[in-house]
């Protein structure tokens, strides 16, 4: 176990603004092995939705298999959830979502789940723009089956039993943006001052919010070689920005020369603060160059990478009922024989 949480709680404890403490916020004690970026990534989804005042019951989670899609056990107890079979979360939550538009989708998969079984999946999310979060954690490897490499494995990187990878690697956030994701990220499971913003922007985002979160496994591939070990990430990370996510109606203090101001739909924004010379987040081509020369240069571009504020989700295209599909009424879902006729004769 990553860490023992006890149950007493102190009585005076911070709450948000619909005085929820972040204890309502959390879920079951992780069974991952210790030191497992993944838990960081819980904690870091916790913090968000705790920060955002988001009710739990609006919220749910969807996951695959893997370790990654067993963490929404950790978080967020007192929320929806829906553990799918392997690679096929991205049907069950576009289902869910056509079903109730209200409710806040936060999918959790991992490099095996999306990369490789899920691919096909993956790729008509974001071709239908789901409105959702999509979040990667990414390791490089599967690690309830002893560590293979897996489609995110970097050519040439090292795995714990010596072996050499020779293929090259998916890179997801390339690959998403090329298939039009409205939103991409890339941050670090050890990075939580950058992590938490993204998931907050994400969430908000009215559209497909990939994040890929680079998450070292402790146990098969955080050893001298591997591209996804701690040691290596730290030495080869480069940010686009500092992130900071502004909730709408409060003021925005922050001044800098090198700065940009992102407004999203429902008014609160993401602060960029120290740009990465010649990336603009607002257009797809300076993302996927700057994306590009980080990787010749062997850096990982971590934080906001691109976003397209304004867009259109699932439903707006499909322009489908406003309405969750549970409360609709008789009257509205059986409208009688004259429509029926109606609607007969229109097709005659």
């Amino acid at each position: 176990m990553t860490y023992v949480r006890p149950t007493f709680r102190h009585p005076d404890l911070p709450k948000n603004k619909i005085d929820f403490t972040k204890k309502d916020y959390e879920g079951a004690l992780s069974t991952l092995c210790a030191g497992c970026g993944h838990d960081s990534i819980s904690g870091a989804i916790i913090q968000a939705c705790f920060e955002l005042a988001i009710e739990p019951h609006r919220i749910a989670k969807m996951s695959g298999i893997g370790c990654s899609s067993k963490t929404p056990a950790y978080f967020l107890g007192n929320s929806h959830g829906f553990n799918s079979v392997h690679g096929r979360m991205p049907s069950v939550a576009t289902g869910a979502y056509l079903a109730n538009r209200d409710l806040v989708y936060f999918g959790v998969s991992g490099d095996g789940d999306t990369a490789s079984i899920g691919m096909g999946q993956f790729v008509h999310a974001i071709r239908r723009n789901l409105n959702m979060v999509y979040l990667v954690m990414n390791n490089g490897c599967y690690g309830l089956t002893k560590g293979q490499d897996s489609a995110t494995a970097d050519n040439g990187s090292k795995s714990k039993a010596g072996s050499v990878n020779p293929f090259n690697a998916i890179d997801l956030v390339a690959l998403s943006m090329e298939l039009g994701a409205t939103f991409v990220a890339r941050s670090f499971s050890g990075d939580k001052a950058q992590l938490i913003p993204l998931i907050k922007a994400a969430i908000k985002h009215p559209g497909f919010a990939f994040i890929d979160v680079i998450s070292p496994c402790v146990t098969f591939n955080n050893n001298v070689g591997s591209t996804k070990s701690y040691d290596y990430v730290r030495e080869h990370i480069e940010a686009t920005s500092t992130v900071d996510f502004v909730p709408i109606m409060e003021e925005i203090t922050a001044n800098y020369e090198d700065s940009k101001e992102i407004t999203l739909h429902d008014g609160s924004a993401l602060q960029l603060q120290k740009l990465h010379q010649g990336w603009n987040p607002e257009d797809k081509l300076s993302a996927m160059i700057a994306l590009q020369n980080a990787k010749e240069k062997g850096e990982i571009l971590t934080g906001l990478v691109y976003i397209e504020p304004n867009t259109n989700a699932l439903h707006d295209v499909l322009q489908t009922s406003k309405q969750p599909l549970n409360t609709l009424k008789e009257d509205v879902l059986c409208p009688g024989i004259d429509a029926l006729e109606a609607l007969n004769q229109s097709l005659r």
